[in-house]
């Protein structure tokens, strides 16, 4: 079974505190069940267990797991045992020489807020609304027991299986997650599709069926240079670690543009890849390529800034990836396989175009035509190259 998730941000002004405290609150539960996770491995060399965390913080009744609904106060333990076992994984690979760097320990959070997680079971839907308590002790000092959400008019009830609150950025969001049952779909593993990744043409993919598209990175390029220049002026005469709420403002709405680039670009390999029966995909990538490369300081930082591994990571996290396609990583250039032309030499402006030859993918005179699709349901026009 595989799971899906869908933000929704909180407009509803009456909330904010409470959510805030909660956010908080778990913060320091997440901080206080690492420092008893650090000591026990600095004494004994043992990590602890998910239960183990939540039994330690019941018996020294720890003020901040007692301020939280219970469930959700696990939750977060939860999250610190996740870590712990991230750490553990990394430590054997490093000793079997797979991995060249020691991993440390899961380090403190700094003062702020973290995620609040409520499993659907203590969750209840009401006339088109969900409720979510809050604990006796928000009741003592707030007045009140519990919240009212709205709850996704596309969603199914009968598939939620958890209730996250996301503080970012100043804003909060309403993650739900739900299962999502992969759809089966037939795929031949002797079609492949190679990608190699790079700046102005953030997508490079050549396949063995006869066809190719480029993924247009200039708009996340874009992003990025908007986002430090405004950083840059904001921070101009002011002391170092200077931070503001408009700030905080242009960081998330950095963040959410990244975000929609990932998911546009992940979307259209995804959906290329089933509608051409193709079962393996092969990624391009060189593990340190961006901490060690060298193409002068203007390419180093737009390429630096390029989310190409969190796209990796969410093309990897489909689930007719992970249930039917062959994903694997290369260590090399991918592309240059293809005996084609180059790139298009006039490129949409607009994230998310695609560009691939149609029909035999050339003119009478032996050139290559391209043609740029808008998006999955847009019109098809041609552009000679």
């Amino acid at each position: 079974m595989e799971y899906g998730c869908q933000q929704v941000l909180i407009k509803e002004k009456e909330l904010i505190a409470i959510l805030a405290y909660l956010c908080q609150q778990s913060n320091k539960v997440y901080n206080c069940a690492l420092y008893y996770a650090r000591q026990v491995y600095f004494k004994t060399k043992r990590l602890v267990n998910y239960a183990t965390l939540c039994a330690e913080m019941t018996r020294t009744k720890n003020k901040h797991f007692m301020a939280m609904y219970a469930s959700s106060a696990q939750q977060t333990c939860k999250a610190v045992a996740e870590e712990l076992l991230g750490f553990k994984e990394n430590l054997q690979l490093f000793l079997q020489g797979k991995l060249n760097a020691k991993p440390n320990l899961p380090r403190y959070r700094k003062a702020g807020m973290f995620s609040v997680a409520y499993p659907k079971k203590w969750l209840k839907l009401q006339d088109g609304r969900v409720r979510v308590p809050l604990g006796n002790q928000v009741k003592a000092w707030f007045g009140m027991d519990a919240f009212w959400v709205e709850f996704p008019t596309n969603l199914a009830w009968e598939a939620i299986r958890e209730l996250r609150i996301l503080p970012r950025h100043g804003v909060f969001y309403l993650e739900w997650v739900y299962a999502m049952p992969p759809a089966p779909k037939q795929l031949d593993p002797a079609r492949a599709l190679g990608i190699d990744h790079g700046i102005n043409n953030w997508l490079t993919c050549v396949s063995n069926v006869g066809h190719s598209f480029i993924i247009d990175g200039r708009k996340v390029k874009s992003f990025n240079q908007w986002y430090n220049k405004q950083v840059a002026r904001l921070k101009t005469g002011k002391p170092q670690g200077f931070w503001s709420e408009q700030l905080d403002r242009i960081t998330e709405k950095r963040n959410r543009r990244m975000r929609d680039a990932i998911n546009k670009a992940a979307r259209l390999v995804v959906d290329y890849c089933l509608k051409h029966s193709i079962g393996r995909v092969i990624f391009g990538w060189n593990k340190g390529q961006k901490q060690e490369c060298q193409m002068g300081k203007v390419n180093n930082q737009n390429f630096v800034a390029i989310p190409t591994g969190r796209l990796q990571e969410r093309m990897a996290e489909h689930p007719l990836v992970q249930e039917t396609l062959n994903y694997t990583e290369y260590s090399g250039t991918i592309c240059s396989v293809w005996s084609g032309t180059s790139h298009p030499k006039k490129h949409q402006s607009t994230l998310g175009y695609v560009y691939t030859p149609y029909g035999d993918g050339k003119n009478k005179d032996g050139s290559v035509r391209y043609a740029h699709l808008q998006d999955e349901q847009g019109g098809m026009t041609s552009t000679a190259t």
